[in-house]
């Protein structure tokens, strides 16, 4: 059956009933409905589109014959079924044809408008936001938006029609507008792969962020960074940026303009290279959390984030520690699983950090860490390490406290931990490993293994002495 279609622009929507299905002892009717080139199912049962029908009635004054009427015999027959659908399709094409620009909330909300639809998706927001918006903001808490939700009102802005398409003052754009200027928390949260019973995939609708005036931290995660747009427009307050399961590299979040001007310069840096662009830098940017990402370098993006104290690229593909010399004021580090195999010269790029995690990589050698000289915490789990020889690399950094060395191939050997804690010397005891604190047993024995070190080097210097002689 020919369904019906009306135009707002070049808004096409449509709605018609491609079948029906019998749940326990009544008939649910399929829909499906199409805005654009958006589509998706919603199932009904007649009682359903009576409820539909008794609310229009009585709000927008709606026809009382329109709707098909309700039978009782024989309701579940073949041929009453069929001859209902056409009914029910034609009733829904009529009332999509009698509100034209907006639906009314009833009906938005029986078509799934709110959850699919660009008009409804906003007004339903729209009306969140005006009974709870106050209080959220008031509260200071992290509120949560879809890419989809995003995407609709980004299009929106760029209609050129009232802020009220349908009348209700609750489903005004200008609560969202409010809101989002005066947010401070924002979490954006996708899908992968299609969106409830649509076609809608959340990862190719693009959205703009420069409508979020105030954000002091934004975390993304399943989305794809070139969907993105406006995320600069945040420099000039945003504290925490976080970013998981959604980039292939530091470039496409931080300089985004790399696109357009590849010879791109950071606001303030002297260069002796052609220039076509200078991106300003992240001036109060403090934390940046992309782990769980595809990163496969630490590129020179780093050079706009110079505020930067932790930095977490976790769960990526990184095989080099590099440039981070640019980034003076960083103190936390997190490169757990990765593919690291070798750390050469490490202080020279981290010479002020102090907790460093270089979890479940596939280190075996710990010489590139020797002059780590603030290094507090070290987390070298899940490594390749089997020779207790790699700790006399750490063993001398004056302020190491905390070292977990745990499921590495050195902790099968006999007594790991006074093996491992004797190489600390007289700091023995303010090293906790592996989350435990050296027993007054294990410091009485790495006193033990001390004094034998010292006669095994006394001997030696003798020896050599001797052959000198």
């Amino acid at each position: 059956m020919d369904t019906a279609v009306f135009s707002e622009d070049v808004v096409v929507k449509k709605v018609s009933i491609v079948g029906t299905e019998l749940v326990e002892n009544y008939t649910v009717y399929v829909i499906e409905v199409t805005v654009r080139d958006h589509r998706w199912i919603i199932k009904h049962r007649y009682s359903d589109f009576h409820d539909l029908h008794e609310k229009l009635t009585a709000e927008k004054k709606i026809e009382k014959h329109l709707l098909p009427p309700k039978k009782m015999i024989g309701k579940n027959s073949k041929s009453l079924v069929e001859k209902r659908q056409k009914e029910l399709e034609v009733y829904l094409q009529t009332l999509l044809v009698r509100f034209p620009t907006a639906a009314p909330k009833v009906l938005s909300y029986f078509l799934h408008f709110h959850q699919y639809e660009m008009n409804g998706i906003t007004a339903a927001l729209a009306e969140e936001l005006f009974h709870k918006g106050e209080q959220l903001l008031v509260a200071g808490e992290v509120f949560t938006l879809c890419p989809l939700q995003l995407y609709a009102i980004t299009q929106q802005l760029k209609l050129a029609k009232p802020t009220c398409s349908n009348g209700d003052a609750k489903a005004d754009l200008g609560h969202i507008l409010d809101f989002t200027c005066r947010l401070k928390y924002l979490k954006i949260t996708g899908t992968r792969g299609e969106v409830g019973t649509s076609n809608i995939q959340e990862d190719s609708l693009t959205f703009d962020l420069s409508v979020f005036k105030a954000l002091l931290q934004i975390e993304i995660s399943d989305c794809n960074s070139a969907q993105i747009m406006g995320l600069p427009s945040l420099k000039p307050c945003l504290v925490t940026l976080s970013v998981h399961h959604s980039a292939a590299s530091m470039m496409d979040v931080l300089v985004p303009e790399s696109c357009e001007s590849p010879q791109w310069v950071a606001e303030g840096a002297l260069t002796d290279c052609p220039v076509t662009t200078i991106i300003p830098t992240w001036k109060t940017l403090t934390t940046l959390d992309m782990s769980h990402n595809h990163i496969g370098c630490i590129d020179s993006s780093v050079k706009l984030i110079p505020k930067v104290e932790f930095l977490d690229l976790s769960s990526n593909e990184l095989s080099m520690v590099e440039n981070l010399q640019h980034l003076y004021n960083l103190i936390h580090l997190d490169l757990s699983y990765n593919v690291l195999t070798v750390l050469e010269g490490a202080h020279t790029k981290l010479g002020n950090i102090k907790t460093l995690n270089l979890a479940g990589n596939q280190l075996d050698s710990l010489a590139g860490l020797t002059k780590l000289y603030s290094l507090v915490n070290l987390d070298l789990s899940s490594n390749k390490l089997g020779q207790l020889e790699e700790i006399r690399y750490i063993g001398t950094l004056p302020c190491l406290e905390r070292l977990i060395l745990s499921n590495n191939p050195m902790c099968i050997i006999p007594d790991y931990r006074t093996k491992v804690l004797a190489q600390f010397w007289d700091r023995a005891s303010e090293v906790c490993l592996d989350s435990t604190a050296p027993t007054e047993k294990e410091l009485d024995t790495v006193e033990v293994l001390k004094a034998i070190q010292k006669a095994k080097e006394s001997k030696d210097r003798m020896a050599n002495n001797n052959e000198k002689k």
